[in-house]
C-alpha cells in the first residue's frame, strides 16, 4: 500500500514544534523568559532548603534511578500536546511569563523521584496498591482507591477524614498566595482586575467543592476520551500520591489542569463498547483501502472492500442477510477494482440498486472522495435521503439533497467529511457545472445514474447527457456507473462512457408472464407460433349486470389476490384509475371491509387530517374495501400515507397510471395491464418490461405474475409488444429543434471548456449523438450543426465573438449568456425572463407579493392549464386596486378578460402567455394566503395534484431565477426579495413548521403533528427517541421514526459542518498575504 496515503488515513498524534522564544517578538510570539528576581531567588532558596533535608536520605539511595524509555514516553501527558511552551500570547509583560520564571528557580526543590519511581514501578509490574500503601507510612495521608470493575471515574481522595473531601493539588495555594500579589502588582489594570476576580472564584469554588469536581459547570468530573486502562491507572496513581508528597503544582498547570477539564467536559461521553467497535470499523477501512488500491480481484477485505459495518447497517436497515450471486460477481469485476466506467442493467427488483449503493460507500470511506447519485425523480431523492441518513451518520459522512429548490452551488468545500449529493438530473447538472467553475469537479469521485434510459427521454435525457459529457471530458479520475432495467444499445452508450458492460437476466423472484382474451388467460411463450399458449379459463360468475359494468372480468382478476395479497393495476388514463377503482369496490363482497378495519379506519383519518378536513369522495369509498387510486392527482400528503399503506398491507389493490412503474419501488403479487395504451398511444416494450416488473416481492412471494387484458383488434400489436427487443436509448440533443445542443454549448463557453468552433466540435465528437449521428442526422455533419448553434446563440445576444492572439475567433458569453446557463434557464425563455424583470424595476410593486409571483410563475406550466374565463374575471374583480395595476403593467388589461369570460370576439391582439401566466399567479397567491390546497382547487376548479405541481414548479424556477439575477448587476434588488419567495414557495406552511419541513420526507400533515406533539424544531427532532415518536405520533410506525429522527440528525450534522467550514474558511492564513 502507498505508504503516504496510509499516513493520510492514519490517525496520529500530532507534535507541534516549540516556537524559540530567541525570535522575533510580537503580539502573537510566545514571551522570552525573564531573569529571576533577587527576592524570587531568595524565596526559592529558603524553600528548597526546607526540603532538602526531608529527600535527603532518599536521593543517597536512589541517585540512579531513571524511567525506562518507554516508560518516558507514557509520562507525556496530553496537556503537553495541548497546550506546550505556548504560556502567553500577549506581551513581554505577560503573567503566566513572569511566573513560568519564578517556577523555573523552584523547579528543582519541587521534584521528587519518589513519585516517579511509583509510577514507574505501577506501570511495570501494577503493584500499585504496596506503592501506595507505603506513601501511606512516610505521611499522614489516606489514600483512597478507584473501584477496580470502573476504570472511568476518578474517585475522591480522603485526606485524614474520610468525611472530607480532599482536592488533588489544594496543597498549590500556599505558593499561589504569595506569589500572587507580587505579580498582580507588575499587571496592566485590565489584567490585574481579571486575575483577582478568578482569584476569588476559585477560593469560593475550592470551599465550596465536595468531591473531585469538573471545572466546568460544577459538574462531577468524569473521564471522557478514550484511554489505555494501563495510562488512565497510572494517571490516578500520580493524582493520589500528590498530596501525600507535597508536590507543589505550579499555576500554569492548575489553569492547563483546569482548561484540559473544560475541554473535556464538553465531549459526548464514549462507552467502552463503542470505542471498541469503532477501532475495528477504522481497522478494516485501512484494509478496505489496500483493496482498493490493490488490483487483485482475490483478496477483498471484511466486507467486498468495506468495514463489515456496513454489513450490520444493510441488514438492520434494509433486512438484507446475503448477497446475490450476481451482485458478488458485479462487486468483484475487474473493471470494478481497476475504477473503471460501467454499465450493468438488469430486470426491475434484481437488487441494482444496493450493489450502486456499496459503490458509493467504497468511495466514500476508502477512497475519501465525494460521491454523486442521480435519480429520475425528487420523490425518489427524498426517500434515497431518507434511507440513506443513517448510513450517513454511523459512518461519518455528509447527505446533501439536491431536488426542487434544495442545494448549494457550488457545494461547501468540507475538510474533515466527504459528501454524497443526491439530485434529480437537472439538479445534478447545475452541481456538476459549479464544480467545474469552482476547478472541484475532480474532488467527485463516483457518480452513480440510476435509469441510464432516461438518456433517450426529451429534454431531460437532453440534459443527463450533457452533464455526463462534461464530466467525462474535464475529470479522467472521476468514475460513472450507470444502471438500468430496460437497455438495448448498450454499445451505444458504452462508446459514449468508454465503460465496460455487466447484463444478467436474474430476478429474485420468478415472473410469469399472461395475456387475457376474452374470458381466458394464455401464458406468454415465445416459442408457440402465436407466443400465447393457452393457460385456463376464468370461472367468475358474472350477474347480467356485473357483465355490463365490467366486460374485462377485472373483479374476477383482483379477487383472485386480494385481500390476502398486493396487487397493481395499471390504467390508461387518471379518469380510469378513478373509475376502476370505484366500480371494483361496488362489487365486493362486504367481508372486505373487516380486512385489518381497524388500519383503514386510521389511514382515512390521516388522509382527511392531511386534507384540513377535505377528503376524496372516491378515497372515502373504496378505501374500506383496501383499495385506492394512485396518480398525479393526488397531493403529496395522499400519495406518501397510500404508498405506505400498501407497503405495510393495509391496502391492497391500488389502480394506477404508468408513472408509479418509474417512481418509488411498490411490488406486488399480480400487476394487471388494464390495457396496452397510455393515454392513446400502444406501449411501448421498455414501458410494458417496466409494469410487469413490479410483479414478484423479494422476500415475500416466491413468484409473481402479470396479467396484459388485450382486445382482439390488438392481438398483433400485443404479440409484438411482449417479443420484440426493448427500444433503443437514442440521444435527444437535436430534440426540440435543437435545444439541448444550443444550451450545451452555451455552458462550454461560459465554463470556459472550449470556446473555439474548433474546440467545440472537439467536444461535441465525445457525446452520445456523435456515436449516433448518422442516424440521427445524416443530412447534416456534426461542424455544421455547431455552426447553427454558434450562430444561433449570437444572434440571440448570449454569446460574442472576438478576435483571439492568433488571430482566430474565440467565443464569450454575454452578460446574459452567462445568467442564462448559470439560472439554468430554458434558452426560449432567456429573453422574455430578462424583459419581464427589467419592465418590473421601472414599477415594482411591493404592497402585494402578486407582482414577484407573477416574475417567477413557470412559462413551461402555461402549456398545461388552460384558464376558466368566468373564474378568471371573478378573481380578477376581487383584486385590490394596487393589484389591479399590477396586471396593467404585465400586459392584462381587464376589458380583455370581461370580454373573454362573456364569450365576445376580440379584435386587438393581447399576448396569451402574459394573460395565461397570470392566471397562474392568481393561483399561486391564493396558495400563499390560503395555504389549503383543497381550497385553493375547488376555488379554480383544478386537480389538487396539478396545483401542488404549480407550486412545486415555481420554487424550482424561483431558485433559477435567483441565479439568474445574481449574473447580472442591475437586478440586484431582487435577489432577496426572490431569496425569501423560494422559501414561502418551497414549503407554503405557516412559518412555525418550516424547521421540521426542512427534514426529508416530512409533509405539512405530519409536521403539523410533530409540532403539536412538542417537537417544534430540527433539534427537538434530531434528539428525539424513536420509540416515543411512534407512541406519540398517530400512525407512525417504527421505521417511519427511525428514518425521521435520522434524518433530522443528518441535516443537524450537515446544517453544523456547514457553519464550521465557513469559520475555519474566515480563520485561514490568507496565502497570498503581502510580505
Amino acid at each position: 500500500m502507498n505508504s503516504k496515503f496510509e499516513n493520510e488515513l492514519r490517525v496520529k498524534r500530532v507534535s507541534v514544534r516549540k516556537r524559540s522564544r530567541d525570535g522575533k517578538s510580537s503580539c502573537l510570539t510566545p514571551v522570552k523568559k525573564k531573569t529571576c528576581s533577587p527576592r524570587h531567588i531568595r524565596e526559592a532558596g529558603t524553600y528548597k532548603i526546607q526540603l532538602h533535608h526531608q529527600d535527603i536520605e532518599w536521593r543517597e539511595k536512589n541517585e540512579t534511578t531513571e524511567l525506562a524509555p518507554d516508560m518516558q514516553d507514557k509520562e507525556c501527558h496530553s496537556d503537553d500536546d495541548l497546550f506546550g511552551d505556548y504560556d502567553s500570547l500577549a506581551n513581554e509583560s505577560s503573567f503566566l511569563a513572569k511566573l513560568d520564571d519564578v517556577e523555573h528557580n523552584f523547579a528543582p526543590a519541587c521534584s521528587s523521584p519518589y513519585l516517579e519511581t511509583v509510577k514507574h514501578r505501577y506501570a511495570n509490574n501494577g503493584k500499585a496498591v504496596a506503592e501506595v500503601r507505603n506513601l501511606e507510612a512516610h505521611s499522614d495521608v489516606k489514600v483512597k482507591f478507584p473501584a477496580t470493575e470502573d476504570f472511568t471515574v476518578l474517585k475522591t481522595v480522603n485526606c485524614r477524614d474520610d468525611t472530607k473531601p480532599c482536592h488533588v493539588g489544594n496543597t498549590d495555594s500556599i505558593l499561589i498566595s504569595d506569589l500572587m500579589d507580587d505579580f498582580f502588582d507588575d499587571l496592566p489594570s485590565s489584567q490585574r482586575i481579571l486575575q483577582q476576580e478568578n482569584e476569588t472564584v476559585t477560593k469560593q469554588t475550592s470551599s465550596e467543592q465536595s468531591g473531585p469536581l469538573n471545572p466546568f459547570r460544577g459538574e462531577t468530573f468524569s473521564v471522557k476520551e478514550d484511554e489505555d486502562l494501563t495510562g488512565h491507572s497510572l494517571n490516578s496513581v500520580t493524582h493520589l500520591a500528590e498530596p501525600a508528597l507535597n508536590r507543589r503544582r505550579s499555576l500554569k498547570d492548575h489553569l492547563k489542569s483546569t482548561m484540559t477539564g473544560n475541554a473535556r467536559a464538553q465531549s459526548p461521553q464514549v462507552f467502552r463498547a463503542k470505542q471498541q467497535k469503532d477501532a475495528v470499523v477504522t481497522k478494516e477501512i485501512n484494509l478496505a483501502v489496500k483493496t482498493v488500491e490493490s488490483t487483485s480481484d482475490v483478496d477483498l477485505g471484511p466486507f467486498f472492500g468495506l468495514p463489515s459495518k456496513v454489513k450490520e447497517l444493510i441488514q438492520k436497515h434494509r433486512g438484507i442477510k446475503d448477497l446475490y450471486e450476481w451482485q458478488r460477481t458485479c462487486l468483484t469485476l475487474e473493471s470494478v477494482q481497476q475504477r473503471k466506467n460501467l454499465i450493468y442493467s438488469l430486470p426491475t427488483s434484481g437488487g441494482k440498486t444496493l450493489v450502486a449503493e456499496m459503490l458509493i460507500l467504497r468511495e466514500l470511506l476508502c477512497r475519501k472522495k465525494d460521491a454523486l447519485f442521480i435519480l429520475p425523480y425528487v420523490a425518489i431523492v427524498q426517500e434515497k435521503v431518507r434511507g440513506l441518513a443513517s448510513f450517513g451518520l454511523e459512518l461519518d459522512f455528509i447527505i446533501e439533497e439536491y431536488a426542487g429548490s434544495k442545494g448549494k452551488y457550488p457545494p461547501i468545500k468540507r475538510r474533515l467529511k466527504n459528501s454524497l449529493f443526491i439530485a434529480t438530473i437537472e439538479k445534478g447538472h447545475s452541481l456538476v457545472n459549479s464544480l467545474i467553475e469552482a476547478n472541484r469537479l475532480e474532488s467527485v469521485g463516483l457518480i452513480v445514474v440510476d435509469e441510464l434510459h432516461m438518456l433517450g427521454e426529451g429534454s431531460r435525457g437532453a440534459i443527463l447527457e450533457i452533464t455526463l459529457a462534461k464530466v467525462l471530458f474535464v475529470s479522467k479520475t472521476t468514475q460513472i456507473i450507470g444502471m438500468s432495467a430496460t437497455l438495448n444499445n448498450v454499445g451505444d452508450l458504452q462508446k459514449f462512457l468508454k465503460a465496460e458492460n455487466y447484463s444478467s437476466d436474474f430476478r429474485p423472484v420468478q415472473l410469469k408472464e399472461y395475456v387475457k382474451l376474452s374470458d381466458c388467460i394464455y401464458e406468454v411463450d415465445c416459442k408457440e407460433e402465436d407466443c400465447f399458449k393457452f393457460s385456463r379459463p376464468l370461472s367468475f360468475k358474472y350477474s347480467s349486470n356485473m357483465k355490463k359494468m365490467d366486460p374485462d372480468h377485472l373483479i374476477a382478476l383482483v379477487t383472485e389476490v386480494i385481500p390476502m395479497h398486493s396487487c397493481l393495476m395499471f390504467c390508461p388514463t387518471k379518469k380510469n384509475c378513478e373509475n376502476v377503482a370505484g366500480m371494483i369496490c361496488k362489487y365486493l363482497n362486504k367481508c372486505f371491509i373487516q380486512h385489518r378495519e381497524k388500519e383503514k379506519t386510521d389511514l382515512l383519518d390521516e388522509i382527511r387530517s392531511a386534507g384540513n378536513g377535505s377528503i376524496c369522495s372516491v378515497l372515502k369509498r373504496t378505501i374500506p374495501f383496501g383499495i385506492a387510486y394512485h396518480h398525479s392527482g393526488l397531493t403529496n400528503d395522499e400519495r406518501k400515507l397510500i404508498e405506505e399503506a400498501y407497503s405495510a398491507g393495509v391496502l391492497c389493490l391500488l389502480t394506477c397510471t404508468s408513472t408509479l412503474a418509474a417512481g418509488v419501488n411498490l411490488p406486488a403479487r399480480r400487476v394487471i395491464l388494464r390495457s396496452p395504451y397510455v393515454a392513446t398511444e400502444f406501449l411501448k416494450r421498455n414501458q410494458y418490461k417496466q409494469m410487469v416488473g413490479r410483479a414478484g416481492r423479494a422476500g415475500i412471494d416466491t413468484s409473481g405474475e402479470s396479467i396484459l387484458i388485450i382486445q382482439e383488434k390488438d392481438k398483433l400489436l400485443a404479440k409484438a409488444l411482449v417479443s420484440k427487443p426493448l427500444e433503443n436509448c437514442y440521444s435527444n440533443l437535436i430534440h426540440d429543434n435543437r435545444k439541448g445542443l444550443q444550451s450545451l454549448i452555451l455552458s462550454l463557453i461560459g465554463l470556459n471548456i472550449s470556446r473555439t468552433p474548433a474546440g467545440i466540435h472537439e467536444f461535441l465528437s465525445c457525446t452520445l449523438f456523435s456515436v449516433q449521428q448518422e442516424h440521427l442526422s445524416s443530412e447534416k455533419s456534426l461542424w455544421d450543426l455547431t455552426m447553427e448553434a454558434v450562430s444561433f446563440l449570437t444572434e440571440k445576444g448570449l454569446i460574442m465573438s472576438t478576435a483571439g492572439s492568433h488571430g482566430d475567433a474565440v467565443l464569450e458569453v454575454t452578460k446574459l449568456g452567462r445568467a442564462t446557463y448559470k439560472g439554468s434557464i430554458d434558452l426560449p425563455y432567456c429573453d422574455v425572463l430578462y424583459s419581464d424583470l427589467k419592465r418590473g424595476l421601472e414599477g415594482l410593486v411591493l404592497d402585494s407579493i402578486l407582482h414577484l409571483v407573477y416574475l417567477v410563475t413557470p412559462y413551461d406550466m402555461v402549456a398545461h392549464c388552460k384558464p376558466d374565463w368566468m373564474i378568471y374575471f371573478r378573481q380578477f374583480t376581487q383584486l385590490t386596486a394596487v393589484e389591479q395595476n399590477i396586471a396593467s403593467m404585465v400586459g392584462v388589461p381587464e376589458s380583455y378578460i370581461a370580454k373573454k369570460a362573456s364569450g365576445q370576439s376580440l379584435k386587438k391582439g393581447v399576448d396569451s402567455l402574459a394573460v395565461n401566466r397570470f392566471y397562474l399567479s392568481f393561483v399561486l397567491l391564493a396558495l400563499l394566503k390560503e395555504t389549503n390546497v383543497w381550497v385553493v382547487a375547488d376555488k379554480f376548479n383544478l386537480a389538487r395534484g396539478f396545483v401542488q405541481s404549480l407550486l412545486a414548479s415555481s420554487s424550482a424556477f424561483c431558485s433559477c431565477v435567483v441565479h439568474f439575477t445574481e449574473e447580472l448587476e442591475e437586478f440586484w434588488a431582487y435577489r432577496a426579495l426572490f431569496i425569501e419567495l423560494t422559501k414561502r414557495l418551497t414549503y407554503c406552511v405557516k412559518a412555525e413548521l418550516i424547521p421540521l419541513m426542512e427534514v426529508a420526507g416530512i409533509l405539512e400533515a405530519r409536521a403539523k403533528q410533530l409540532y403539536v406533539a412538542g417537537y417544534k424544531t430540527l433539534a427537538h427532532l434530531a434528539n428525539a427517541d424513536p420509540n416515543l415518536l411512534t407512541k406519540t405520533i398517530q400512525n407512525m410506525s417504527k421505521r417511519q421514526a427511525n428514518q425521521i429522527v435520522a434524518s433530522a440528525k443528518m441535516l443537524l450534522t450537515e446544517k453544523a459542518e456547514a457553519l464550521q467550514e465557513e469559520v475555519d474558511e474566515l480563520l485561514t492564513f490568507p496565502s497570498d498575504l503581502p510580505s
